[in-house]
């Protein structure tokens, strides 16, 4: 489009005499376009030299800006050794015109134009780099490349950062790069050739842009962002960068290689580069520490440039100055590097785009982030038309009364209206920004609450820095004045301490509370509550990442989804240990929902039971195929058609409890084949035998984030003494001929959860038709009752609260409704519908039916109280108040002694049925 048609303001003349000079110079302008020019031309001496320079190629270009732009950019890349300097000057000066008056034109947006910028700085340093490199090599200079390595700078990378970075460069701007060479193409005999090589084009390319001849200059080109600059070359290679950024690399890098591209030179090489320094910009866990290192930056920043105070527009820096630029950009980058190592969809690079993602993921109130971004546009282009006066980088508003007057008119603003604009603006950007970074300080506590307990603190490992400290002074008034509000002051204190022993640090969990307060109440909720679910946070603190991560109060997913979640998850690591502890870390954040779902009654106990199994299937599953595809890297695929994992006991009855481990058997058919086909073969016994060894390692194995599950094997066929793993015609023939009673209730639960779900349909055929065959044993009674009374002996409750052990009470409970399932040759697993069937086989009454799924459901929920809440037996007394009333709540119950009268009449009435069945 040309510039009339879209033509939308043009700025007012400041000086009416140098603005004719501009027509003068422009002889050929359409009369549409004559305000612009000679607006542009009046306020702007920087402007009224480059028409006057670039005349003949500027009319013509009105026609088609974007092809004109393309143009220079063909022109540019085509450029020889000996017309760099020359020839790059000439298209500064051409796109320096057509993007100011295309912006002052309103033809191209601030997108458009700073993309431009950067687009042009791109081009003119790739092609200096190549050019560069190719006379390098033509003289000898670089041993080991030849003529054709030029095409990729022999290995060498500019990477554009800030701005340039992320294609929103200034007017004015100067160019940041860090320059980098791919070590790896040399050998140590021409390495070093080749490094003084690549050292040298970039003092060249440096001179090149940046010195200001009688054609001007191309970018002032500034390479301090490269790491340790004080101390090593212009030009390093790729391998000491990673080295320096994974043992020294620090907050303020990080956010810098947020914007960072490769711009030119090897650009393959560059996003390998960038792809290793990934765990070091986007940290796994929600990086709330990094909030008061962007605070820090920006005191530092104003310190140096003397910038503290409040607004003066006089003056005004305009980008680091109060309610600027680099708020904005402060403001989006720091939220980003919090969360986007969690998300890759906040991973850009562009102001716009981050604060889009970030409002789309809850990051930042959508209103919020258009209001930033609106402000952040006009700073920009205020920005621009200061620069573009006298082509200045800087950002200084005027501070004079002519200055003023001179920008307000290529604004195209009176200057009363401008002035209190940019006051609005600047003064609303600090107030959206300045909270976050800088929350305001909480009141001292009144009184001397846990003053005595605090004094021990400064001994805990989460108090050993002085950031730490400081963090949870600011925090400490919230804290105790919600710990006050307990229903017992003193004991929620006491369970916040062993949180707090636990901590192995504390400054990335402080900082987390400090910029969420919510979550205040929340681990107050938890001390004050549940001491085991305490303990687990201060074990796996880093699962309050997935409270503040916008889906944590949302509906239950369900094992399909969790698998896909997981499985997205764990391919975004790099290798297989990653995947592992990928996965913990999953699973722990999950499992700790669950929990909290659980304690502030969102959930019931039922409901518990069924989520937590559900989580431990999906991490079975979705850790089986990566177990499998590591092992047949060494031995091959597995031989026949594989084998599918059961889930036994309370797994195989989709009910677990937060302190379950999983009872687990393999089966698996060879189909006759006797070796696998791998790099290093295994005979079928062994090979299915290692293949569940690797498989309870992945699951078992303490690693970085620590375990998933205990794991319990002993169902299996001849239990310790047999094999880990089983041939389908085994499994058949063994519990046929072989097993005993117990094994056939045990079978009365087993579930594939994982494998080949083809195999798995054949193992439930065989289940049922074993379970059928075996009903009518008339020795199952008998078995059953002598297995009752060896359990009592063997294991006595641990005192009246002991929901598990005891007559009536859940374990026995659970033999009967298995032994009903058994008894009815039935599919039924789970306990309610166990004992349905007892009841439509003619087993058990009506009356039956209630006494036992009374008893059932009343301890399974004192069951899934316990292991919430203290990890193991209920006692009362020792609860603390809030874990008193989470059991009222949970039972219905009025107080302990009713509810205890209560599990002992339910006791009484479900064993009276038992022992009647069973005798």
């Amino acid at each position: 489009m040309t510039f009339e048609s879209r033509l939308t303001r043009t700025p007012r003349p400041f000086d009416p005499d140098r603005a004719e000079d501009a027509i003068g110079y422009l002889p050929d302008t359409p009369a549409g376009l004559v305000p612009l020019v000679k607006g542009a031309g009046g306020c702007s001496p920087y402007l009224l030299d480059l028409m006057k320079k670039e005349a003949v190629w500027i009319v013509p270009a009105f026609d088609d800006p974007e092809a004109a732009f393309k143009g220079v950019l063909t022109d540019v890349a085509a450029l020889s050794v000996d017309q760099l300097s020359s020839g790059l000057r000439q298209a500064k000066r051409r796109v320096a015109l057509l993007t100011g008056l295309a912006d002052l034109g309103g033809v191209w947006p601030l997108e458009t134009v700073t993309q431009a910028l950067s687009d042009f700085a791109d081009a003119s340093v790739d092609v200096s780099l190549k050019t560069l490199v190719a006379h390098e090599i033509g003289r000898g200079k670089i041993p080991g490349l030849t003529e054709a390595a030029a095409e990729t700078a022999g290995g060498m990378v500019a990477l554009a950062m800030g701005k340039g970075g992320a294609g929103e460069l200034n007017y004015s701007s100067d160019i940041d790069l860090i320059m980098l060479f791919d070590e790896e193409r040399f050998d140590d005999s021409n390495y070093h050739d080749a490094r003084a090589a690549f050292i040298r084009v970039t003092r060249k390319m440096t001179t090149l842009l940046s010195d200001n001849t009688a054609e001007g200059y191309v970018f002032r080109t500034d390479l301090r962002l490269r790491p340790d600059a004080s101390v090593t070359p212009v030009c390093i290679p790729m391998i000491a960068a990673e080295h320096y950024y994974e043992s020294v690399g620090r907050t303020w890098e990080r956010a810098a290689y947020i914007k960072a591209r490769p711009a030119a030179g090897d650009l393959e090489g560059g996003a390998k580069f960038l792809e290793t320094l990934r765990p070091f910009v986007w940290r796994k866990h929600l990086d709330f520490a990094a909030i008061q290192d962007a605070h820090d930056m920006r005191l530092k920043i104003r310190d140096h440039k003397g910038l503290h105070g409040a607004l003066n527009l006089d003056g005004h820096n305009i980008k680091l100055g109060r309610g600027g630029i680099r708020e904005i950009e402060f403001f989006t980058q720091t939220r980003q590097l919090i969360a986007g190592g969690r998300d890759p969809k906040l991973r850009v690079r562009e102001t716009r785009r981050g604060l889009e993602r970030l409002a789309a993921a809850g990051w930042v109130p959508e209103q919020d982030a258009v209001t930033l971004y609106d402000h952040y546009r006009f700073h920009r282009e205020v920005e621009h038309r200061v620069q573009m006066i006298n082509d200045q980088q800087t950002h200084a508003l005027p501070n004079s009364a002519e200055g003023w007057a001179r920008l307000a008119a290529f604004m195209d603003r009176d200057v009363a209206d401008l002035r209190a604009e940019l006051t609005d603006r600047c003064e609303e950007v600090h107030t959206l920004t300045e909270g976050f970074f800088a929350p305001g300080q909480a009141a001292k506590p009144e009184d001397d609450f846990g003053a005595e307990m605090e004094a021990q603190w400064r001994g805990y490992p989460a108090f050993r820095s002085e950031r730490a400290v400081d963090i949870f002074k600011r925090l400490k008034p919230e804290i105790f004045g919600r710990l006050k509000e307990a229903a017992k002051p003193d004991e929620a204190l006491l369970q916040f301490d062993g949180f707090l022993r636990g901590l192995p640090a504390g400054v990335q969990l402080f900082s987390l509370f400090d910029a969420n307060p919510s979550l205040t109440q929340l681990i107050v909720d938890i001390c004050s509550t549940a001491p085991a679910l305490a303990q687990y946070l201060s074990r796996n603190s880093d699962v309050f990442d997935m409270v503040i991560g916008g889906s944590f109060f949302a509906p239950w997913p369900g094992v399909e989804e969790l698998s896909r979640l997981l499985a997205r998850a764990m391919s975004e690591a790099p290798d297989y240990e990653a995947q592992l502890n990928m996965a913990r870390r999953f699973m722990k954040e999950w499992h700790f929902r669950v929990g909290v779902h659980h304690l502030r009654g969102l959930i019931d106990a039922q409901e518990s039971g069924r989520q937590y199994a559900e989580l431990a299937e999906a991490v079975i599953a979705g850790l089986w195929p990566l177990v499998v595809a590591e092992f047949s890297a060494k031995h091959g695929t597995p031989p026949g058609r594989g084998a599918v994992v059961l889930g036994m006991g309370s797994l195989g009855a989709a009910r677990l409890n937060a302190g379950s481990d999983l009872d687990l058997i393999m089966i698996y058919d060879d189909q006759g084949v006797e070796m696998s086909d791998g790099r290093r073969p295994l005979a079928t016994r062994p090979y299915y035998a290692r293949l569940t060894q690797a498989l309870l390692t992945a699951v078992t194995a303490p690693m970085t984030d620590g375990r998933l599950y205990e794991v319990d094997m002993r169902l299996r066929p001849s239990g310790r003494q047999g094999p880990v793993a089983t041939s389908i015609l085994s499994f058949d023939n063994y519990q046929r001929t072989e097993a005993w009673t117990w094994e056939h209730l045990a079978l009365t639960r087993a579930r594939p959860v994982a494998g080949n779900m083809e195999l798995g349909a054949e193992v439930e055929a065989l289940r049922l038709a074993v379970l059928n065959e075996k009903s009518t044993g008339a020795a199952v009674l008998s078995d059953v009752a002598d297995m009752r009374r060896r359990i009592a002996e063997a294991k006595a409750p641990q005192g009246d609260w002991d929901a598990k052990i005891g007559a009536g009470r859940l374990q026995d409970v659970e033999l009967c409704a298995q032994t009903a399932a058994l008894r009815a040759g039935s599919a039924a697993r789970t306990v309610p519908e166990q004992i349905a069937a007892g009841v439509a086989s003619g087993w058990l009454d009506a009356a039956d039916e209630a006494a036992l799924t009374r008893s059932a459901a009343l301890f399974w929920q004192l069951q899934a109280a316990a292991r919430l809440l203290t990890g193991g037996v209920l006692h009362p007394e020792d609860l603390g108040e809030g874990g008193r009333r989470f059991i009222l709540r949970e039972t219905g119950c009025a107080d302990t002694d009713s509810l205890l009268q209560t599990m002992e009449a339910a006791a009484a009435e479900a064993d009276a049925v038992i022992t009647r069945l069973l005798d």
